[in-house]
Order: C-alpha cells, then structure tokens, then sequence
C-alpha cells in the first residue's frame, strides 16, 4: 500500500506519521485528512490557516508583469494575477503545523518557486506535495506540463518530496464522460517507475468509478503509489462511487481532497468524525 512520505532529508514528512505524532488524526487513514483548496488569494490563505484543514492546497503562476524579475504568484487560469506571492504565502502557512501542496499552472513557475523553498527549506519539516498535470487525460482541453522538464527541474533541489502527478480533465453535464483509460495510465506509470519519490495520482472524483480496474491497477504496480481524488465545484457523481472506491482500495491508498458538503456526507456515511 501508498504511503506517500518517507526518505531522509526535508519536505518528506510522512503525511499519516506527522498528522498522528502531532495528534491530529487518529489512523493511517486517508479520509481522516482534511483539505482547503485553492487558498490563493490572502483572505482565502488567512481562512485556510484558520481552518481545521491539514492539508492547504494553492496554486502556483509566474506574474505577467514585464519586468526582468517575475515572480511566483498563487493563482489559478483563468485568472492570471493575484494579491498573494508565493513568498508572502509560505511566510503566513509556514508558522503553521499545516502540510502544503502546490499546485503548478506553468512550467516557467516551477524552478523560482523551488528557489524560494530552497531557502525555507529548514522550516519544512511537514508533508509538502508537489503537483502538476503531466499528461492529457479524459475529455481534457488545457495543456499539459512537460513531464521531463517538471520532474528534472523539481526533484534537482529535492529528491525526495511527494510527486503529485494527474492528467488534464474535463466533465460535463448530460453526456457521457470517458473515464482514465489504460493508455491514460500506462503511460504514467511508465513516467513514475523511474522514480523514487512517492507519488499520489489525482484523480477526478466523476470518473473514478468507471476507471476502477485502471486506477486499482496504477496503484498495485509501486508502494510508493496512491490516489487524491478531487472534484470540480460543478462536478456532479454520487457518495456512492467514494464508497466503492474506499471498499476496494486500502485506507492508506486514497486522500479526498473533495468540496466540503460531499465530504461531510462521505465522512458521516464511513463514520468518521466531522471537524468543526
């Protein structure tokens, strides 16, 4: 089974070893983990920082401004600026025992926001999680980032950080939406069996159910493997496909980083208690 964590150095924290030495969940169980997603702008950082969440997930562009010296901002298409720097992010969620996942956007993002963890890197003591859309998935129309170029430029200043590597998706009302097929991930498992890092899959919540023997094939081919199932704020699919997923799949295997009143309805259903 995927425990996404482990290896010496920083940004490695095991994310059930952190969460249970500092007390927070009480099992090696993926549901027990709380996100905030999307905390970009400042009041929606400041909310996360507040928030029960163990997990605070953002996203990451370079400025559009015409100087010689862009920087990272959290944002996310279409939206292409922001009143929050990658800088003044870390700075507030860093004094927090919170872990991190970002989320880039652009390739040209991705080493000046490896810089600027570099250098709060001894503050980094906690699961951070590091994710990108390296392949075109189901019904996907946005561009894909380049895998080799991502995976060289990150895992240069960190060898060991969680890899959270997806496909570009779509969904859609009122039509069938195509599921991740065995191309889809074959060929990422053919990217991930080079590596050494752990690697979590995200996965959109809509499709998982008709991509099960893909997705239980993924995982079972590394220990280092598991599933972050997401949801768009749109997305419509029942508690029901959480369920089966969670009945065929380890509890170590699969993190629901889903909208909060699909996860409280999860959590009461498999009887986990509900953070206020």
């Amino acid at each position: 089974m995927a425990t996404a964590g482990g290896g010496p150095g920083f940004w490695n924290e095991n994310i059930f070893e952190y969460f249970l030495k500092n007390n927070q969940i009480k099992s090696e169980d993926g549901a027990e983990i709380i996100w905030y997603h999307a905390a970009n702008h400042k009041s929606q950082m400041k909310e996360a920082v507040k928030s029960s969440a163990h997990m605070i997930e953002a996203d990451i562009l370079l400025s559009c401004d015409e100087s010689e010296h862009r920087q990272p901002i959290m944002a996310h298409p279409p939206e292409i600026s922001s009143d929050n720097t990658l800088q003044e992010w870390l700075n507030e969620v860093l004094k927090t025992n919170k872990g991190i996942k970002l989320d880039f956007k652009s390739l040209e993002a991705v080493k000046p926001s490896m810089i600027l963890l570099e250098n709060v890197k001894m503050h980094l003591n906690r699961p951070v999680w590091i994710n990108a859309d390296i392949l075109p998935g189901p019904n996907g129309k946005n561009v894909e980032l380049d895998a080799k170029k991502f995976l060289d430029t990150v895992t240069s200043f960190f060898q060991h950080v969680t890899l959270s590597l997806g496909w570009t998706t779509g969904w859609y009302p009122n039509q069938l939406n195509e599921g991740y097929s065995w191309t889809m991930v074959k060929n990422m498992e053919y990217i991930c069996n080079k590596l050494n890092q752990p690697v979590t899959f995200p996965v959109r919540a809509a499709l998982v159910k008709q991509s099960y023997d893909q997705l239980l094939w993924l995982v079972q081919q590394s220990h280092r493997y598991s599933l972050t199932i997401w949801t768009g704020k749109d997305d419509i699919y029942p508690t029901e496909d959480l369920l089966f997923v969670r009945e065929h799949f380890g509890k170590k295997q699969v993190f629901y980083d889903i909208l909060e009143s699909q996860n409280q309805e999860f959590k009461q259903t498999i009887g986990i208690e509900i953070e206020k």
